[in-house]
C-alpha cells in the first residue's frame, strides 16, 4: 500500500529499523537506527512493535504527500507541519489522504524518526528493512529517499480513537556536549599510560567526516606504544579506534565488520543512541566504567522502556 509520495527528500532520509543481526561473519554491517531509543519511542507512540521500520531523518527533513490515511508519531527535535500548520512531536497524530507532512531543520541533535501505524513496508533483506547505502540493500532498494519515491506502508484499518503522548520527563534532550561511558580495551596494550589518560581527560570534536559508518574526532592526539602490531579483527558499533595520527574514530551503525587500527575502548550500548545524535562540531567526552557497571547500565536501559510504556498518557479524541 502506497502511504506517502516523496515531494522533497530532505538531506538524507532512509528507512531504518533495529538492524540486521547475525551476519557480521559474512561482512554485512548491522546498520539500523543511529538513535534506536528515539526510533523505539516513535514506534511506541503508534503502538507498533519496537523493531518496526521508520523513516530516519538527518539534519533536514522531507516533504511527504499522504496517499492513505494513517497515524504517525515523530520523535526528535525538528520542525513539523501538517498542511502548513505546526504539529506536535512525541505523540500520536492522525493524517488523512491529501495531507502534506513537511519537516524543516533539526533544531537540536542530528536526527528524527517518523513512525507510521503498523510500520513502514520495505524489502526485508537478511531479516531487516534497514537501508545500508554502501551495500545497496534494504529500504528503497538500498539508497536514501529521492523526490518521486513512494513509501509503502501497511493498511492500518483499525486506527485508534485516542492520542498517546510522551510525558515531558521522558522526552530526551539533545546536547552539543556529549558524555558517553566506555569500557577500556580490547587493545589497551597498544597505548601508553599517558595516551589512555589523554583519551579519558580530553574533549573531542566531531569533524565533518562523520556519517552512519563512523565519526572522525579532532582533539589531543592519543599516544600509542612504540610498536603496534594489530591484526585486523572484529569491529562493532561503538568501537573507538586510534590510527597512527592519534585522533580517535568512533564506529557507528554502518561500521565495517573488521579493522586493523587498535581499539582503545568500546562505547557502552546504552550510550550509542546518544552518539547517534552527534553532528559536526559537537563535543564528545569519554568516561571509563567497568564491564560490570556496563552490564548494569544495559539492564537499566532495557527496563526503562517498560517504565515509559506504563507512563504514556492518553488523550481523547486523537488529533
Amino acid at each position: 500500500m502506497k502511504l506517502f509520495r516523496v515531494v522533497k527528500p530532505g538531506f538524507f532520509t532512509t528507512v531504518q529499523d533495529l538492524g540486521r543481526h547475525g551476519f557480521l561473519r559474512y561482512g554485512v554491517p548491522i546498520s539500523g537506527a543511529m538513535d534506536d531509543f528515539s526510533l523505539m519511542l516513535a514506534n511506541m507512540l503508534v503502538e507498533n512493535d519496537p523493531s518496526d521500520a521508520c523513516l530516519e531523518i538527518t539534519m533536514l527533513g522531507p516533504e511527504l504527500e499522504v496517499l492513505h490515511g494513517t497515524q504517525i508519531a515523530v520523535a526528535g527535535d525538528i520542525s513539523l507541519q501538517i498542511n502548513g500548520q505546526d504539529s506536535e512531536l512525541w505523540q500520536t497524530t492522525t493524517i488523512r489522504k491529501g495531507d502534506m507532512v513537511s519537516f524543516g531543520k533539526v533544531r537540536s541533535g542530528c536526527r528524527a524518526y517518523l513512525a507510521a501505524r503498523d510500520g513502514i513496508d520495505a524489502p526485508v533483506v537478511l531479516g531487516s528493512r534497514s537501508t545500508y547505502v554502501r551495500g545497496e540493500i534494504g529500504g528503497t532498494h538500498g539508497r536514501q529517499l529521492k523526490a518521486g519515491d513512494y513509501i509503502e506502508g501497511f493498511d492500518a484499518v483499525h486506527l485508534v480513537d485516542h492520542c498517546l503522548y510522551l510525558p515531558r520527563e521522558f522526552i530526551p534532550s539533545f546536547s552539543a556536549e556529549i558524555d558517553v561511558d566506555v569500557v577500556l580495551g580490547p587493545q589497551l596494550g597498544s597505548f601508553t599510560e599517558k595516551g589512555v589518560k589523554t583519551f579519558l581527560s580530553s574533549s573531542y570534536t566531531v569533524t565533518v567526516e562523520a556519517d552512519r559508518m563512523g565519526y572522525r574526532l579532532e582533539g589531543t592526539g592519543i599516544e600509542r606504544s612504540e610498536r603496534v602490531d594489530t591484526i585486523s579483527d572484529a569491529i562493532l558499533p561503538g568501537s573507538v579506534q586510534v590510527p597512527a595520527n592519534g585522533k580517535p574514530i568512533v564506529t557507528m551503525r554502518d561500521a565495517q565488520t573488521t579493522g586493523g587500527y587498535p581499539k582503545i575502548a568500546a562505547v557502552v550500548s546504552p550510550d550509542l543512541h546518544v552518539l547517534g545524535q552527534a553532528k559536526p562540531n559537537d563535543k564528545v567526552c569519554f568516561h571509563k566504567i567497568t564491564l560490570s557497571e556496563a552490564h548494569r547500565r544495559l539492564l537499566d536501559y532495557k527496563k526503562m522502556f517498560s517504565v515509559i510504556e506504563s507512563k504514556l498518557h492518553r488523550r481523547f479524541p486523537v488529533t
